[in-house]
């Protein structure tokens, strides 16, 4: 069989999808930040037993009042790291913003190599801090800008695989390993990092930002495995310059301007309250106390054990969410899974209030109740909310929030740390019992249901 020359050419002009694989190693070193991340989440867990022990690394056993700092003062840092790499994103590039937080997350655990004190271990969590407002803000940026549409979606799951693979790696390492051999193992992750991001390519986008053509078509070809004169490259060069210059055509938007639009109000606010209720939901309270939960529920069987089942349901379940979400919709999966954490903390509260009061209750209940909440935040409360954020807002709507610093995020941090802060766990456990808190969270759950069930319209995919 031969080709004549107008065929030979026809097949010259057909874009080539090219291979994969080397954005897929791409985005596995830029998710290494979000692993570290979810050590950083998964530490205070089976560490408060060892520094509220009698041979405390730090010289005496902690208080749950310090313990409550050293947990909370993550979320306190997030809160500006959001606006700082908002900033630094949009500056300096993708490929710098994730270096500078590889950076802060290695500083974080060398300071808590370096010592134990509680004022060293308070301030290496503000620099986690600072990281955590950056990896969730910067790579799923990145990851979307170096991929081809095909692959797209399943490296941008990355993120939720690699969070819950940092807190079940830490829990499994914190409950059979040493307080400083830990610490050896995790401080190298992120220098790992920054040694593999140096020679990462930067995001294409931010190279036809910055007018860097030429570069932007050098990388798209790198991680194509392309060659650079490809009508693919050429395509995507030309569809990454008219979204600049759309960008540059678009008014200039402002948060007054967002408040004096009825629907736009409504939409802002409404997602304020469904990001506040997935950050006071309880799971980073049950996830920090889990072995003080479990010992106040009557569980004597080893309950960093336990703790193991918890991220690993969560990885399961972000797996399952993933293939039904565009089948049954992004409004019952979050309706339905606010509604099942209402029940899950309420037997877990009700389970801990029996066992106060002298009665018992099967060992098992309560490890069910946490396993079946880590299984529906994971699937349904904590990702929707991002999802639907994405899709209430038009184009130029995400544009003011990405210039604004990302202002919806800088409130909910603000009440998160409200949340965690001022009424900390542990000061409202001492005061009332660990099963009050849990009655709290079951009633955040239950604002929840409301909000999503009679609020949220059926297609959140409404431009507002």
């Amino acid at each position: 069989m031969t080709l004549n020359v107008t065929e030979a050419e026809n097949v010259d002009n057909v874009p080539k999808k090219g291979k994969t694989y080397v954005q897929v190693l791409v985005a596995i070193v830029a998710n290494t930040t979000i692993l570290t991340y979810g050590f950083q989440a998964g530490w205070v867990s089976p560490t408060t037993k060892v520094l509220q022990s009698e041979n405390s690394p730090s010289g005496y056993p902690l208080s749950d009042y310090e313990i409550s700092w050293i947990a909370s003062a993550i979320c306190l840092a997030a809160m500006f790291g959001v606006s700082l790499f908002t900033y630094i994103v949009d500056k300096y590039g993708r490929r710098v913003a994730i270096l500078l937080t590889a950076a802060l997350q290695a500083i974080s655990w060398i300071l808590k190599l370096s010592s134990a004190h509680v004022g060293v271990l308070i301030t290496a969590r503000l620099f986690a801090g600072l990281g955590a407002g950056g990896c969730y803000n910067v790579v799923p940026m990145y990851v979307r800008e170096i991929s081809q549409d095909d692959i797209r979606g399943v490296l941008g799951s990355f993120i939720i695989l690699f969070h819950n693979s940092g807190i079940l790696a830490m829990f499994a390492m914190g409950a059979n390993l040493n307080y400083y051999t830990v610490l050896w193992i995790v401080v190298w992750v992120p220098v790992l990092t920054i040694i593999l991001m140096i020679k990462a390519p930067e995001s294409p986008a931010f190279l036809v930002k910055t007018g860097k053509i030429d570069e932007a078509a050098k990388t798209i070809a790198f991680l194509r495995r392309l060659d650079v004169n490809d009508k693919t490259i050429q395509t995507e060069i030309e569809y990454m310059k008219n979204q600049e210059v759309t960008y540059a055509s678009l008014p200039k938007l402002s948060f007054k301007s967002l408040y004096q639009n009825k629907a736009w109000r409504r939409g802002f606010i409404l997602n304020i309250i469904l990001m506040t209720l997935r950050s006071n939901s309880g799971n980073m309270a049950v996830l920090n106390y889990a072995p003080a939960i479990l010992k106040s529920a009557g569980v004597t069987w080893n309950p960093e054990l336990q703790m193991l089942s918890f991220p690993a349901v969560m990885i399961l379940a972000s797996f399952i969410s993933m293939s039904c979400v565009e089948k049954f919709g992004r409004k019952p999966i979050i309706t339905i899974s606010f509604a099942v954490a209402v029940l899950s903390h309420i037997i877990l509260a009700t389970t801990m209030l029996i066992q106060h009061q002298g009665g018992s209750t099967p060992g098992w209940l309560p490890v069910l109740a946490i396993v079946t909440f880590f299984a529906f935040f994971a699937g349904g409360i904590s990702p929707m909310p991002y999802i639907i954020m994405t899709e209430m807002f038009n184009f130029q709507q995400k544009r003011l929030h990405t210039s604004k610093g990302d202002g919806w995020s800088g409130d909910t941090c603000v009440v998160h740390v409200i949340c965690r802060v001022t009424l900390s766990f542990t000061a409202i456990a001492d005061f009332l019992g660990t099963y009050s808190v849990v009655y709290i969270y079951a009633g955040l759950n239950l604002v929840g249901v409301i909000v999503s069930f009679h609020i949220l319209t059926r297609d959140e995919r409404k431009d507002f």
